[in-house]
């Protein structure tokens, strides 16, 4: 008896560990306990962590920090085969609807997202047993919080429900929910609204008229609510009636739906057009394929282009040539569009010609060539000459859709300027973006422009003061190279590497970053080019002064042996042992520790290589 009281005491140990954790005062421990739970209850079992766990559990649920509920709540949704299945999933649900319930938002979030975890493995029966009266307590209790995590619980259960009537109840309840004196549990129903419709639309079997009655009244209950946090969301439910319909070939809502999405762009609260704005091409595209209507949406579309608010002006210049691919008539977009165009790209407010700038060039396979030179271009350019970088950055990551149909030499006088000033640019994040555009401009304007108009500005970064450009500008080169080739490399970048005046290298950091450049370019070259150009060099850079220069050029060693190795050169063993080993055993005598550290492990990865 007493042994078997001594194992019991052992068994309880997890778990009794657990309690001891959590009684500590620092809130970060308790977390960090809380993280242990699927340990604890692996070391208890099924059975136990059903009987003991779980209700310690929920016992903890109502008495402690909110960071240590958040934890809880997220660990509980992976408690479903720690509990012994999904047969024992409702035991889990006492635990969650008391986090579900809490005030705070993270906490709502975490049990919101593990209970629809759950739920997904569980049976019909379970679901009509154990779910639905959870999902009824949370969405009648008195509580703004249990409601607003109620309304995030329906789409699971909608989807699954086959009886007419129990579904009706449920779309009742939700109804009830939007209708709800609590503009924050109205918001919450609102938000979810658009899920639940998409459940109905990819299961059709599940429609009938009484659910698109609940439907209808629901967003019309949304589209009239008198606030602003809630009419704004009445957008995306809009957009998926559209699908809904659009899925089952149904035109005859065209009208009425049109009318609502007329409404919602004239309405007399910013943040409601801005949400039609944010989603115009989204609008635009449900609603084309309806029917031919999206005619309709040219004035709204004008409107909002003009609107007195920036952020709405913002929003719809992203969406100028999605829009306008819908209109088949160019000449409409050169008489009504483009002028709305000219007119945001001087807009006062510098982050709507940034957004229009992210989309302007998308308008170039919309017009006829000749249109395009003479209408957009002339945009495009005065925008590459914007004072605000974002604007000047976005055109030329678009440059592409242009290129295709203008002339590249009118590009360039406008483009290597703003190219130029971007670089030079006192924000060093400025000069990183341009960085990474270069390879972009390189692969859409061609070698020879690029060698004429932008290699000099590449060496120039290299030389940069913040690390961070010249590490991406030794990346960037190497993009070129496998782009543009190894005698590119050679001729282009090599020569001027590796000509760097003395004065210059007396500065170990312009030393280091020739040595880098030629590490990162020995990947991309020619075995020939490794071997005439970049491998002596390197091999005069192992008696540095400096240590960190010393063990880099061990490193180096090992890239030259990659590319040797892969480009399959003769005599491989012979070269090294000629040109590599005596500087590899030159650096394992160094003085400095490091040195010697890197020398003896990177002359173990070039024999392997060489073996």
């Amino acid at each position: 008896m007493a042994d078997n009281q001594n194992g019991n005491e052992g068994d309880l140990h997890p778990l009794a560990l657990l309690m001891d954790e959590l009684k500590h005062d620092d809130i970060a421990n308790r977390v960090e306990a809380m993280k242990k739970l699927d340990t604890i209850a692996i070391a208890l079992g099924p059975e136990r962590t059903r009987e003991e766990l779980i209700p310690f559990l929920t016992e903890v649920a109502q008495d402690d920090e909110d960071e240590v509920f958040a934890v809880l709540a997220e660990e509980l949704g992976k408690f479903v085969p720690l509990v012994g299945g999904s047969q024992y999933i409702n035991v889990l649900f006492p635990t969650l609807e008391i986090l579900a319930a809490t005030e705070e938002t993270l906490v709502r979030e975490k049990a919101l997202a593990s209970l629809n975890k759950v739920v997904k493995d569980m049976t019909i029966e379970q679901l009509l047993h154990d779910y639905v009266p959870l999902l009824d307590r949370l969405a009648n209790a008195d509580w703004f919080s249990s409601k607003v995590s109620a309304c995030g619980l329906f789409k699971v259960v909608i989807s699954r429900v086959k009886d007419d009537t129990l579904r009706k109840n449920l779309l009742a309840l939700y109804s009830q929910l939007i209708q709800d004196d609590t503009p924050m549990v109205r918001r919450a129903a609102a938000r979810n609204l658009p899920s639940i419709i998409d459940q109905l639309r990819e299961n059709p079997g599940l429609s009938c008229e009484d659910d698109w009655e609940y439907v209808s009244e629901m967003f019309k209950k949304v589209i009239t609510d008198n606030q602003d946090s809630v009419k704004f969301l009445a957008v995306e439910s809009l957009i998926a009636i559209l699908k809904f319909f659009n899925a089952k070939g149904d035109s005859s809502h065209t009208e009425a739906l049109l009318a609502y999405a007329l409404k919602l762009a004239k309405d007399e609260a910013w943040r409601v057009r801005y949400m039609v704005a944010e989603k115009f091409e989204d609008l635009a595209d449900e609603i084309s394929q309806l029917d031919k209507v999206v005619d309709h949406l040219l004035e709204p579309f004008l409107s909002l282009c003009e609107d007195n608010e920036g952020d709405v002006r913002k929003a719809i210049a992203g969406h100028v040539s999605g829009f306008s691919k819908h209109i088949k008539d160019a000449s409409i977009i050169e008489a009504k569009i483009i002028p709305a165009i000219y007119t945001l790209s001087i807009d006062e407010n510098e982050t709507v010609r940034a957004s229009l700038a992210q989309s302007i060039t998308g308008m170039s396979s919309l017009l006829p060539k000749e249109s395009v030179t003479e209408n957009l271009l002339p945009i495009v350019l005065n925008m590459l000459k914007d004072e605000f970088p974002d604007v000047r950055l976005n055109i030329i990551a678009s440059l592409k859709n242009i290129n295709k149909v203008v002339d590249t030499k009118i590009l360039s006088e406008s483009l290597i300027p703003a190219i130029n000033e971007l670089a030079k640019d006192i924000n060093w994040r400025v000069r990183m973006a341009i960085i990474d555009y270069l390879p972009v401009i390189g692969e859409q304007l061609g070698k020879s422009f690029f060698d004429e108009q932008l290699i000099d500005l590449c060496m120039t970064l290299l030389w940069d003061p913040v690390y961070a450009i010249r590490n991406a500008t030794v990346k960037i080169l190497t993009k070129l190279t496998e782009f543009f080739g190894s005698d590119w490399c050679r001729d282009e970048i090599l020569t001027k590497l590796l000509t760097v005046d003395a004065e210059t290298l007396e500065n170990f950091i312009y030393r280091f970053t020739v040595l880098s450049a030629l590490r990162e370019l020995t990947s991309a070259v020619s075995s020939d080019i490794t071997l005439e150009h970049i491998l002596p060099y390197i091999v005069k850079l192992s008696d540095d002064k400096v240590p960190n220069i010393r063990f880099n050029v061990a490193k180096a060693y090992t890239v030259i042996c990659e590319n040797l190795k892969n480009n399959k050169t003769k005599n491989l063993k012979e070269i090294f042992e000629e040109k590599m080993l005596p500087s590899f055993k030159k650096l394992q005598g160094d003085s400095d520790v490091d040195v010697k550290y890197f020398a003896n492990e990177n002359l173990e990865k070039c024999q392997l290589l060489i073996n």
